[in-house]
């Protein structure tokens, strides 16, 4: 990926860009619903640190916001090196990156959650649902249209 200029724009930006959409819609969006921002970011922490992450105060909310960039980036990362093997998720950007952005949901929320150290939480369909479009809109579009604008 180093080589190739475009391979490192299509990934700075599709991480970039899933990054700021995705916090900025949780922010907003649990916002409403009654979440406040620093345990919010400390809540993503919570996934390294358990519990204890909420009594970090300013430092542990920048570590939840460091960590959700990574997951971002690393997201970007497996998305542009699938497209150069399978071509399709260029040529078919919008489509495979809404289904992207439901793949990237259910594997946070059922294979990477579970074997972190954040409380478990109990299911709920609502949000459920409110994650799904988050991460049609602003995780698996943002990165699909990002590769896409990049590949050759």
């Amino acid at each position: 990926m180093d080589k190739d200029p475009n391979a490192m724009l299509a990934v700075l930006w599709a991480g970039f860009a899933c990054g700021v959409l995705d916090i900025t819609a949780a922010l907003v969006v649990y916002g409403y619903l009654g979440a406040k921002p620093i345990p919010l970011l400390q809540g993503i922490a919570s996934g390294l640190l358990g519990p204890k992450a909420f009594q970090g105060g300013l430092a542990t909310a920048l570590l939840g916001l460091l960590c959700h960039f990574v997951i971002a980036f690393g997201a970007a990362t497996v998305y542009f090196v699938a497209s150069r093997t399978i071509p399709v998720l260029v040529q078919h950007a919008v489509v495979f990156g809404a289904l992207y952005g439901v793949a990237v949901y259910f594997f946070m929320n059922r294979i990477v959650l579970p074997l972190s150290a954040a409380a478990k939480r109990p299911f709920s369909l609502k949000l459920m649902i409110i994650g799904v479009v988050i991460h049609i809109f602003c995780v698996g579009l943002p990165i699909s249209l990002s590769v896409r604008r990049f590949s050759r």
